[in-house]
Order: structure tokens, then C-alpha cells, then sequence
């Protein structure tokens, strides 16, 4: 039972892959609890060594330490931290969310992420394509339709095989209900490939959702530990 638990949250609260079906879970009648943008402030870290400690808590220090680190400034996302490895280690905003999900504005939002060479290539640049629409005032809606023409134009990169991202920060914040969740990483492809992969099965362990928006599904496992080696929250009783 504990298990089936953890899989109907992992629906709920990991950011950004499953957040369009946080939207369809929420009742049509309920406030939406964050309608428009914040002030910028909300969603900068002041202290941009400590942004930078966050992106690395995303991976083991064996991966972090030697990746690349981006941070979040008033003209979008830049390169803090110069990389060796070809890993890029990032604190996502809430809105690497698909557009219809109620917490795309929350400004609390804090995901750190570290992605692998190919990631940082190929699906990346998603989210750093629509940071720079959000910091140019464009609305939701325009966010959504921008990505979809992008998409058909063939301006994004089309996903590299062997694509991963490292999600196993304590410090994360996922949204107002999962905070510091599970740590956990991340597999990506194109389309619609749940079945394929024997995801969201009785006893399999990968869970699986599909964003209709960037055309890929991501896959994901829970694992035992943050990425400073202390233990993670109980997976099963």
C-alpha cells in the first residue's frame, strides 16, 4: 500500500514532469492559487553562491562538482559556473510546468536539477526557451503556442537518446504539497512511450507521465538516498 501511495503522489508532486496531471486532478471550481506572475524578486535568489550550492545538490558531489551551474538572473538564466564534465546543474522555476498546471507561477518553486551530457543538449533548452519567455512578459497561452511552433519548426533540438537528469536534492521544493519529496532520477523520450517502457505497471519500479507540450515522456525512479548520502524517505513499510 505504501508503495502504491508513493506512486499516486509522484503524479502529484514532482516538478516539472507530472504537473499536467496535478491540472486535470484539481477540481474545476477551485481558486487557481497562484493566477498570474509574482514580482521577479520572488522568484531570484539573492545570494548567487547559494543558488549555486542549491544546483549542485542535485547530483552526488562526484557528478555536481565538476558540471556546469546556471543561475537565474533578471535577463534569464547564464552560466555561473564554467563545467569539465558536460553535466549542467540548474534550480528550475515553477514554470518548467506545463502552462495548465495551477502552481506555474509559484514563486516558491526551487527544483534542482542535473542533467547529463545529452539532456543539456536536447531538453534543456525547453526550459531555458521558456524562461526567456516568461521574463519577456508573455502569457501563457503565448508561452504554450511559442514551444508548439518551435517544435513543428524543428527550432528545438530533437531529443538525444540516453537522456537523464539527476533529481536527489534534500533542498528541493517541487510545489506546495511535495517540497522536499523524493529523491529520484529522470529518463526522457520523444512522444508518448509509457507502454514501451513497462512503465506505471503493478511491481514495476519506473513511473512514467507524458507532456503533451514538449512531445516527451518522462520516466523516473525513486532512489534510497539525497545526494549527500543521507537516507531518503521510507519507499515501502
Amino acid at each position: 500500500m505504501r508503495k502504491n501511495n508513493i506512486r499516486i503522489k509522484a503524479l502529484a508532486f514532482v516538478v516539472p514532469i507530472f504537473s499536467s496531471w496535478l491540472a486535470c486532478a484539481q477540481t474545476q471550481v477551485e481558486k487557481a492559487p497562484y493566477p498570474v506572475m509574482a514580482p521577479l524578486d520572488q522568484y531570484l535568489i539573492a545570494d548567487e553562491n547559494a543558488e549555486i550550492a542549491l544546483a549542485r545538490s542535485a547530483a552526488p558531489a562526484s557528478i555536481s562538482n565538476a558540471a556546469e551551474v546556471m543561475v537565474l538572473r533578471r535577463d534569464g538564466y547564464t552560466t555561473a559556473v564554467k563545467g569539465t564534465n558536460g553535466f549542467v546543474c540548474i534550480v528550475e522555476r515553477s514554470w518548467a510546468n506545463t502552462t495548465d498546471d495551477p502552481q506555474f507561477w509559484n514563486p516558491k518553486v526551487r527544483a534542482p536539477h542535473c542533467f547529463n551530457p545529452p539532456a543539456a543538449r536536447t531538453f534543456l533548452p525547453f526550459f531555458l526557451m521558456k524562461s526567456k519567455l516568461v521574463l519577456a512578459g508573455k502569457s501563457k497561452a503565448e508561452i504554450a503556442a511559442a514551444i508548439a511552433s518551435a517544435l513543428d519548426k524543428k527550432e528545438l533540438p530533437p531529443l538525444a537518446p540516453e537522456t537523464m537528469v539527476y533529481m536527489m536534492s534534500k533542498q528541493q521544493y517541487l510545489n506546495d504539497d511535495g517540497k522536499s519529496w523524493h529523491p529520484h532520477v529522470m529518463f526522457y523520450a520523444s512522444g508518448d512511450a509509457e507502454k514501451s517502457w513497462g512503465a506505471n505497471l503493478p511491481g514495476s519500479p519506473v513511473m512514467a507521465a507524458y507532456d503533451p507540450e514538449q512531445r516527451v515522456t518522462t520516466f523516473f525512479v525513486l532512489t534510497g538516498e539525497w545526494s549527500d548520502g543521507t537516507p531518503g524517505p521510507p519507499m515501502s513499510h
